[in-house]
């Protein structure tokens, strides 16, 4: 029952605000405002005079102050400047109005108010942006590095989150330290403020989530199987998954992830000595194997070519004699030094 309450309450679809263009709106209200002041005057000297009836002077300076102190300020209280890639998500008396988007100038109803999620939260990332507006600071709270902006708007840029390197255990049980890069931006604004209280920590933490239970599916490394997947040789498909991962749970935050990466990938310290030497002996057991087949197939073909020839006739004795010579001439590590033998073999 609770869960069907919790998902009465999000917001799923965004809305459009109710807008017109804001330049008519200022030009009218400044003529209206200087006329209202000239009107207030006027008053004010006919009154000092005693021209004419009193109460309707009285009246029009009331309506010339009331243009002046409360509807004027109103008409530029709801006047609103947008750049490209903005967004401003309104409410009205604690409900949602609208999102208005698209760069320009606009007026909206004045008792309207924007709202954005707070900033200051904890955080494993760094979010960045390519965004030029100005600023009134930078904050950095445990790993979050966000800008502290004196307006409501929301960005719809597209935004990195580079999280802090984790150390985690992948399939194998082996510790690593792996870290990601992800891509995304604010596609739903509606979701993004009310649907969670901090979109950007809770991309940080989604992110850390994801990584941590696709890591524990695969393996480091594996060696003699070409066929299953691992973190080092199959990077563009765990990429993938997690993007696929992350996506689905920052779906109710109005979020597009648009790429991730692993930017980092190796083993703990603990176990990164043990594991390169692990790596060697592999390296080195693939290597003589390779050594190994090259020089039974040399022997093979020289067997055969004397044969062919008859340049010699070599009996299984002498055979095994010579093909005994040529392994360990050709398996050696050193450089083979011929001793010549002047005299009979036996």
């Amino acid at each position: 029952m609770s869960d069907q309450i919790n998902e009465k309450k999000l917001i799923t679809e965004e809305k459009k605000a109710a807008s017109i263009k804001g330049m008519p709106v200022l030009i009218f209200n400044i003529l209206f405002s200087i006329a209202a002041i000239l009107g207030f005057i006027f008053c004010l000297i006919r009154l000092s005079e005693k021209v004419g009836n009193p109460g309707m002077w009285i009246a029009l300076l009331i309506a010339c102050a009331l243009y002046i102190f409360l509807i004027s300020p109103l008409l530029f209280i709801g006047l609103k400047i947008l750049k490209p890639n903005e967004a401003l998500v309104l409410t009205l008396f604690g409900k949602y109005y609208g999102t208005l988007r698209g760069e320009g100038f606009f007026f909206v109803n004045p008792f309207v108010s924007a709202t954005s999620p707070e900033i200051l939260a904890t955080s494993t990332g760094t979010v960045t942006t390519s965004d030029s507006a100005p600023q009134s600071g930078k904050l950095s709270l445990q790993g979050l590095n966000l800008p502290v902006r004196a307006s409501k708007k929301i960005s719809l840029k597209t935004m990195t989150l580079n999280n802090e390197k984790q150390k985690i255990n992948d399939k194998l049980g082996n510790p690593i330290i792996i870290g990601i890069v992800v891509i995304w931006r604010v596609v739903n604004t509606a979701k993004a403020v009310f649907n969670v209280d901090n979109y950007f920590e809770y991309l940080s933490i989604q992110c850390d989530s994801a990584l941590r239970n696709i890591v524990r599916l695969y393996p480091y490394d594996v060696s003699g199987d070409d066929n299953e997947k691992t973190l080092r040789g199959s990077s563009q498909e765990i990429a993938d998954k997690l993007r696929e991962e992350i996506q689905s749970k920052v779906e109710v935050a109005g979020l597009e992830i648009l790429e991730a990466r692993i930017t980092h990938l190796a083993y703990a310290p603990e176990i990164a000595a043990a594991m390169l030497q692990r790596q060697q002996a592999s390296a080195i057991i693939d290597a003589r194997q390779m050594i190994v087949e090259g020089a039974v197939g040399m022997v093979e073909m020289a067997l055969s070519k004397l044969n062919e020839h008859e340049i010699v006739q070599l009996d299984e004795e002498r055979k095994a004699a010579m093909v005994s010579n040529l392994l360990v001439v050709l398996c050696g590590n050193k450089d083979a030094q011929p001793v010549v033998n002047s005299g009979s073999l036996y």
